[in-house]
C-alpha cells in the first residue's frame, strides 16, 4: 500500500480538481503498483508559491505554478514497476488532470514492512494482521 503525498501550489487548482488529481493517482497505484482498491493513502498539501522552488535540474523543463510532486512511500516495486508508473502518471495526469510533463515530479521512497502502523499501536504487518 502506498502512501502518497501530493504537493502543489495554492490557488492554482479548484477542490474538483485536486480531487481528480488523487483519483487519476490513485488509479495508477492500482493499475501499475498492486495497490488494493480500498488501500487509498494520500495528503495532499497547497503551498504559497514562495514555499516551492523546482528548477529543472538543467534538463530544459520550463516550470509554470500548476506544478505537481508526488511522493510515494512504498515497499517491495522492482525498476521497471517504477518506471511504469512514472510514464502511466504523466500519461493519466496529463490526458485526464491537464498536468503537463514539464510540471510533474514523481519520486518514489522505499521503506519496510517494519515501517508502518495503521492505528492502535501495532504493526499490522509484523503482527499479521496485513
Amino acid at each position: 500500500m502506498p502512501l502518497v503525498k501530493i504537493d502543489v501550489i495554492k490557488g492554482t487548482r479548484t477542490r474538483e480538481e485536486i480531487q481528480k488529481l488523487g483519483a487519476t493517482i490513485q488509479r495508477v497505484m492500482i493499475e501499475h503498483f498492486g495497490a488494493p482498491r480500498r488501500d487509498r493513502y494520500q495528503i495532499v498539501t497547497q503551498h504559497e508559491d514562495y514555499e516551492i522552488m523546482c528548477e529543472d535540474t538543467d534538463l530544459g523543463f520550463p516550470r509554470s505554478n500548476k506544478l505537481v510532486i508526488i511522493q510515494i512511500f512504498q515497499q517491495g516495486r522492482d525498476q521497471q514497476q517504477k518506471k511504469t508508473v512514472y510514464r502511466a502518471l504523466h500519461e493519466s495526469l496529463s490526458s485526464q488532470c491537464g498536468v503537463s510533463g514539464n510540471d510533474l515530479i514523481v519520486t518514489c521512497v522505499e521503506n519496510t514492512r517494519e515501517d508502518w502502523s495503521f492505528g492502535m499501536g501495532e504493526a499490522q504487518f509484523l503482527t499479521n494482521q496485513l
